[in-house]
């Protein structure tokens, strides 16, 4: 008999720590998750889902007006802000509930609680002060948004967090930050009718995707009337009767009623005992773990974004499972981070996998690119001006696909699909030998059979 309480203890109950907990618990194992704020993480609570929710509900005013192209006669409509948010916590809420479900038809101990770690095997429970013991501990406590303390009057401003709790719509909104959360929340902010401008430090917006879709994106949004100020920052937020001034580098003085930070995350380590236990973490205090996601602590496991490795949901449950196979199937492996589908829930909407052309470019010696830009259907009735862009990144020597890259409505949908052709090695000739399925947008991905142009040592030619 194990002198332990259990044989897994996993602190954060997020994507990445249930499915730990839930598959472990599922297979026998003596299993506790601890969890202080509500279960289903980041994502779940205060990311991804509700996040999509608004995404949806602020594309209706578009829909609206699109329909009177199709021949619908569309009365007057308003927009309740409170409903939206209520019926976003109900939905979560439900979640929240299927999350506790799973963990507890497997038998883990659910523990609504924070947990910090008293040595490499023993924890603390907050709320009681009661400490536990474990052969095996996970800590998925994944991030939090940078408050941008250097910041002066960054306690007037809210992060992505808060954004979806405000008790009334503003009027006008100011978000720093260039990447998808940021512009995310630009878009959803723009489309429920508030005054929106974003400011961002770099030259364009989203720097790690490819330049066509960065380029694409911001142009759709500035003709949607979102303000776009680039190579600008904030230098002080401070409070008047009448909203928030704002002080900017380059952009003289701005007035608003919100300001949102989304300048980055954190890893969620801060008080956690990883001293204690003799846990190792980097600069920005992410832990540190090898290719199994072990700690420099033997039997301490880290999944997720508190490891600062790639900040997905679906990557800190891919981890989780790698370590059940690693941990208790005796089957030691790694995770795959290589062809990710991303999408960025922007309007018009981003999805790519792969490679971007600009590090194809430092990759290989020549590149054939192909590359679409054209008006969906849709828009020839609406009357809206809206352009797709699709771009294919293939190895000129091989023929291999090793890019994909589309702006545009379901972007998000067709990504995902790419990334299993991209996964399974696919060439350009595979994509070329696909029947066409007319009439889509997403047809154009195997009717691009001459190159736009090369890229040969980096340079286009």
């Amino acid at each position: 008999m194990s002198s332990y309480d259990y044989d897994l203890f996993v602190i954060g109950g997020g994507s990445g720590g249930v499915r730990t907990a839930r598959v472990a618990a599922s297979l026998g194992k003596r299993v506790a998750i601890a969890e202080e704020y509500r279960y289903g993480g980041t994502c779940v609570i205060r990311g991804c889902v509700p996040k999509k929710l608004f995404v949806y509900a602020s594309q209706f005013h578009e829909h609206f007006e699109d329909a009177k192209g199709f021949g619908w006669t569309v009365g007057e409509s308003s927009f309740d802000w409170k409903k939206l948010v209520a019926a976003k916590d109900a939905e979560i809420a439900r979640l929240e509930g299927l999350y506790k479900k799973g963990l507890a038809g497997a038998n883990a101990d659910i523990l609504e609680t924070r947990a910090e770690l008293v040595d490499s095997h023993t924890v603390r429970l907050a709320k009681t002060g009661q400490t536990v013991t474990a052969k095996t501990i996970v800590i998925a406590t994944g991030g939090r948004p940078n408050p941008h303390v250097a910041l002066p009057g960054h306690e007037f401003c809210i992060s992505s967090n808060e954004a979806f709790h405000l008790e009334e719509l503003p009027k006008s909104i100011v978000i720093a930050g260039g990447g998808y959360i940021a512009v995310e929340f630009a878009n959803i902010f723009h489309g429920l009718g508030v005054e929106t401008t974003l400011i961002y430090r770099g030259a364009e917006i989203l720097s790690r995707f490819d330049e066509d879709l960065r380029r694409g994106l911001h142009e759709a949004m500035v003709a949607k009337g979102i303000r776009i100020l680039c190579h600008d920052t904030l230098q002080k937020v401070s409070k008047g009767e009448g909203g928030l001034t704002l002080e900017t580098m380059n952009n003289g003085t701005l007035q608003a009623g919100v300001v949102l930070l989304a300048l980055g995350r954190d890893p969620n380590t801060e008080g956690l005992g990883l001293e204690a236990a003799g846990v190792a973490v980097d600069e920005r205090g992410a832990i540190i773990v090898d290719d199994y996601s072990r700690t420099n602590v033997e039997n301490i496991y880290a999944l997720g974004d508190v490891t600062n490795r790639v900040q997905l949901t679906p990557v800190a449950i891919h981890e989780a499972m790698c370590f059940i196979e690693t941990e208790y199937k005796n089957n030691p492996t790694r995770p795959d981070y290589d062809l990710i589908p991303t999408a960025v829930f922007s309007q018009p909407e981003i999805g790519t996998v792969g490679l971007s052309e600009e590090e194809a470019g430092k990759r290989y010696g020549e590149l054939e690119v192909y590359r679409a830009q054209f008006r969906p259907l849709k828009a020839t009735l609406s009357g809206r001006a809206e352009r797709m862009v699709m771009k294919l990144i293939v190895d000129a020597a091989s023929r291999k696909v090793v890019g994909a890259h589309i702006l545009g409505h379901d972007a998000g949908e067709m990504a995902q699909l790419l990334g299993i052709t991209l996964k399974a090695g696919c060439t350009k000739d595979d994509f070329d030998q696909t029947m066409a399925l007319h009439p889509t947008a997403a047809e154009e991905l195997v009717t691009m059979y001459a190159p736009s142009y090369r890229i040969r040592e980096g340079k286009r030619v």
